[in-house]
């Protein structure tokens, strides 16, 4: 018994093993001399591990009397969460060798964070996902305040830390109350309790709204978003671009699977709660993006639009929803990983850059990496044909499937809203009055991110590559 569970979570086993192991190696060495090796052999270890949950032919299976699901929807998520991790880790190198921060400990606070979402898209159980949640938020917290130097990163990483200690705390309330009523943290316990009964008790629909609350939080929805933007400008631009990518699948799958594994049966009250989530954080994120002159706190304002048209999918309550969900979060990874490729090169005499007026005239300076970035937000604004687009028809046609017209219209007005500080940008480095802006140069390996991101908002239109195919396969899974 003991044996078959463990070759289940045996990938979470070895990625736990090599961070072990890493730090052990980065301690009793050079420490932060180490710092590339660890670097390479983590992004190494997530890209393996990737490829082997992406062409195992496994079928669905629990381990720990259900407290660990793997199945199609968990190993959908682990694999773009593990080649996001990857990818967003190696683009880190160079930026935080520029800026005296390429410590050891970076890759392996990465590994155990990334370690910690494996965890929560296959909690079958409150007590897993409280587990991994905090594995993940804990790693989170320390990398968000990791340049020790800087008073705004130590801001980031103190407001990231109490605030996301008290929407943990509302989780665990939420749990206690679930447990109270059903008694048992297993998600198919639940299940069943809520099924049996005739409707749902009051204490329960206490417990799911706190629950919700504490997803909230993690998924950055509005109105629980108050860290982000504060978060995402303190903190070190590598660390921002790491939040905006892995994370956001995470806490999208933990949201799906804690509502469909352990509150199907109250579908009707959930639905109402996600859906309030998706409008107003689609309506926070557009408005409020567009005084902002900042690209980071630009870019957090965009993720919590981002984040409600991907809780619109999970709001329809369907499989078509879930699908959406995920083919959303995918494209939404694809499409930040190229702009933060870009982001993290805006300097300027060898210190950073976040004012998106310094990229006045960019084009006539890089002409193809401005073409490229302009992709990249035309996705992001949601704008034909970009694969960004696409992303958006899916969630419309989940919600419009599941008699949700209203929301549907409420997030193309807000879609609408968005296109503005997205073509701002592009105005500035085409059209903006000519600065002296920018000197950084690219590496190739940001460059090859940036075309490629870009290259695949384009090529995407034509061949998803079997993302619709392994998202209905994740989507099946979950409701199975």
């Amino acid at each position: 018994m003991i044996s078959s569970d463990l070759n289940i979570v045996l990938p979470e086993l070895i990625l736990a093993a090599f961070a072990m192991l890493a730090l052990m190696f980065g301690v009793y060495t050079k420490k932060d001399e180490t710092a590339p090796v660890i670097t390479w052999a983590t992004a190494g270890v997530m890209i393996v591990l990737g490829l082997w949950i992406a062409f195992s032919p496994m079928a669905n299976r629990d381990a720990f009397n259900g407290a660990f699901i793997d199945d199609t929807f968990a190993r959908f998520a682990k694999v773009l969460m593990l080649w996001a991790s990857a990818i967003m880790l190696l683009l880190s190198q160079d930026y935080l060798r520029r800026n005296d921060m390429f410590k050891f400990e970076y890759p392996i606070l990465i590994a155990l964070a990334t370690l910690g979402m494996m965890m929560m898209v296959s909690a079958g159980d409150l007590m897993s996902l409280y587990m991994g949640l905090e594995l993940q938020s804990l790693a989170l917290y320390v990398i968000a305040a990791f340049r020790r130097d800087s008073l705004k990163s130590t801001e980031a990483g103190l407001k990231y830390f109490v605030l996301g200690a008290l929407s943990s705390g509302m989780l665990l309330y939420g749990a206690s109350f679930v447990y109270g009523y059903t008694g048992t943290t297993n998600f198919a316990g639940i299940a069943s309790t809520i099924t049996a009964g005739e409707h749902l008790e009051l204490g329960l629909v206490f417990g799911l709204v706190f629950l919700c609350v504490g997803l909230a939080f993690k998924i950055s929805a509005a109105p629980f978003h108050m860290w982000t933007p504060d978060v995402y400008e303190g903190s070190p631009t590598p660390v921002t671009a790491f939040f905006a990518t892995a994370p956001k699948v995470a806490a999208g799958g933990l949201f799906a699977r804690v509502m469909f594994d352990a509150f199907n049966g109250a579908q009707a009250d959930w639905t109402q709660i996600v859906a309030f989530l998706s409008l107003v954080s689609m309506f926070l994120g557009a408005v409020a993006a567009i005084g902002q002159t900042n690209i980071k706190r630009l870019m957090a304002y965009s993720s919590i639009s981002h984040m409600g048209f991907a809780l619109m999918g999970l709001a329809a309550g369907t499989e078509e929803g879930i699908k959406a969900l995920l083919i959303y979060l995918a494209i939404y990874v694809v499409m930040n990983i190229g702009t933060f490729a870009f982001i993290l090169n805006m300097e300027k005499d060898g210190r950073p850059v976040t004012d998106i007026r310094s990229l006045g005239q960019f084009s006539k300076q890089a002409p193809g990496r401005a073409a490229a970035l302009t992709v990249l937000l035309f996705s992001l604004a949601g704008i034909p044909p970009m694969v960004g687009f696409i992303g958006k028809l899916y969630v419309f046609r989940a919600a419009v499937g599941a008699d949700m017209v209203w929301l549907a219209v409420g997030g193309a007005i807000a879609s609408v809203i968005g296109v503005f500080y997205y073509l701002r940008i592009i105005y500035y480095m085409y059209f903006g009055d000519e600065v002296d802006g920018l000197d950084g140069k690219m590496p190739g390996l940001h460059y090859v991110a940036l075309m490629g991101a870009a290259a695949l908002m384009l090529i995407g239109i034509i061949n998803p590559f079997g993302l619709e195919n392994y998202a209905a396969l994740a989507a099946q899974s979950l409701l199975n």
